[in-house]
């Protein structure tokens, strides 16, 4: 062994051994270990339909396997127009895009985080030319000599004389700051709880966009058969005004009933008018969600005339897997519980462990020459002595934003099986309210039906026959409007279900 080399060996045999030592340290972490929170979840569902009783056609208890939502729930509506619109919604949806975005960011932050655990080595070469004034005494010139009494080197050092070298540099630097106390383990870990939590977020917003073109879609068609029932009414009511103005004519009856027949029409008229505005603002919606100009984009008439399929609930127990905004709640518990660790860690000591080497000379010639080499290695170790409280605060601080994200985690579990329990009474009053409305429809089409043979007959005024025909066209409005929202309310529940989603579709934390 060279000379020169048997007396580093015990030096770098020292710098083994601290090596050593802090990978068996660098395993420890102070902060506390995590626990999904508690929930109470109930046994069942409230609202859910009871499995043995007698229900409507629209609200059926489902088999377990009957339109279990999957990924593209909407598909278990069988309409091909919505099932095109919120496939072209997933790809062109600005929303869903940016939600996207963030997921990729959250992804890139937890490799910057990682990149903490491994050394830093840096390099600088560099060559500068330098001229030294006249007037300083006792100056050391690069490369041997002291100013003022004459050197070798880079030049001449006499007092009146400039002394010009030239330095060429190549070093090495790299220094690592071992993870004694899991400080950035629990960076990495918070790293990679938020980017799961804006997986699960990515998801949320999908859900929420495909649930918005579903509802906007049907109350769209809802409009549809809106129109459809105003035009019928308004050609009926034309055939009415006819023949109220052959009996004017005639002499059988007065000009007042055509007066009364003309407002009837007219009003009518106005509201199927009307009805074109929502349409055309759900139509303009729709554009928006699947990411195209409103302008030009346009949705061919189809009157609504599909019943919501049965979707099985489950059990409430299952909604905690379910929901994407649940498991982004309980991600962000683990965020905040990795941030104490981080917090804690502040109390320990920090170690660093720098070194660098390289070649520096005044000569291009010997610059990477084995004399021309400069080395330098150790630790060194650094602990805050006084703070006034700041640690001690920030642990504090730490932990109450830990109790807020599990408040908000189990607020988030509450209002879940509120979603779900409102949509499912919402299907179950809203099938029996049909029923009971379409019962009322047929008795209001018999009411005008003798309206019109009273009339015809003379024995009762033309006003009775519009107060028949206002109390049908109300029925019927009512049922359009009673369909639109059975429907809506079972898009909604798909939601509040959390659509085809499960909590496994998030990237583990390996990944």
């Amino acid at each position: 062994m060279r000379p020169s080399l048997r007396k580093l060996a015990p030096r770098f045999s020292l710098i083994t051994a601290l090596i050593f030592a802090v990978l068996l340290l660098d395993s420890c972490n102070v902060g506390p270990k995590y626990h999904t929170p508690d929930v109470q979840a109930p046994a069942a569902y409230m609202e859910a339909p009871p499995q043995n009783a007698d229900a409507t056609e629209n609200w059926k208890a489902a088999q377990p396997s009957d339109n279990v939502p999957r990924e593209k729930w909407w598909e278990i509506f069988n309409d091909p127009k919505l099932n095109e619109w919120e496939e072209e919604a997933d790809k062109s949806n600005q929303s869903i895009a940016a939600a996207s975005a963030a997921f990729t960011a959250a992804r890139a932050i937890v490799r910057e985080a990682k990149s903490q655990l491994y050394p830093t080595a840096t390099t600088g070469p560099s060559i500068s030319r330098t001229r030294q004034s006249e007037n300083l005494k006792g100056f050391v010139i690069p490369g041997g000599g002291t100013g003022g009494t004459g050197g070798t080197g880079g030049g001449t050092g006499s007092t009146g004389t400039a002394s010009i070298f030239t330095d060429y540099a190549l070093p090495f630097d790299a220094t690592w700051v071992p993870d004694l106390w899991g400080k950035i383990h629990n960076t990495v870990n918070s790293s990679k709880y938020s980017a799961q939590s804006s997986a699960a977020d990515l998801a949320n917003t999908r859900l929420i966009i495909h649930a918005e073109v579903a509802v906007n879609y049907f109350e769209l068609r809802s409009q549809d058969a809106l129109k459809q029932l105003l035009d019928s009414t308004v050609e009926a009511y034309k055939q009415s005004l006819d023949l109220t103005r052959a009996r004017y004519e005639t002499g059988i009856d007065s000009d007042e009933a055509v007066a009364q027949a003309e407002t009837q029409l007219e009003a009518t008229q106005a509201a199927d008018t009307g009805v074109g505005i929502l349409r055309a603002q759900y139509e303009h919606a729709i554009a928006v969600l699947v990411g195209q100009p409103p302008s030009t984009f346009s949705i061919p008439v189809k009157v609504l005339d599909a019943a919501p399929p049965p979707i099985p609930p489950g059990v409430p127990s299952e909604l905690l897997e379910r929901r994407p905004d649940i498991a982004a709640s309980e991600r962000l518990v683990a965020q905040a519980n990795a941030q104490i660790g981080i917090a804690r860690a502040a109390y320990f000591p920090t170690l660093t462990l720098s070194a660098s080497a390289g070649f520096q000379s005044s000569s291009i010639t010997n610059w990477l020459s084995w004399p021309s080499r400069f080395w330098s290695v150790g630790p060194s170790l650094a602990e805050t002595i006084f703070d006034a409280g700041l640690r001690k605060a920030t642990v504090e601080q730490f932990r109450a934003q830990y109790d807020q994200t599990v408040a908000n985690y189990r607020q988030t579990v509450l209002t879940a099986f509120q979603q779900v329990e409102d949509n499912l009474a919402a299907l179950r009053i809203l099938a029996q309210q049909i029923d009971q409305q379409v019962t009322a429809i047929n008795s209001s089409q018999r009411y005008l039906t003798l309206a019109n043979d009273r009339y015809r007959l003379g024995i009762d005024p033309y006003l009775n026959v519009i107060t028949a025909q206002t109390t049908l066209l109300g029925n019927e409005q009512t049922l359009v409007s009673l369909r639109m929202q059975q429907i809506t309310a079972s898009v909604q529940l798909v939601e509040a279900l959390g659509g085809g989603w499960t909590k496994a579709q998030i990237p583990p934390v390996g990944q």
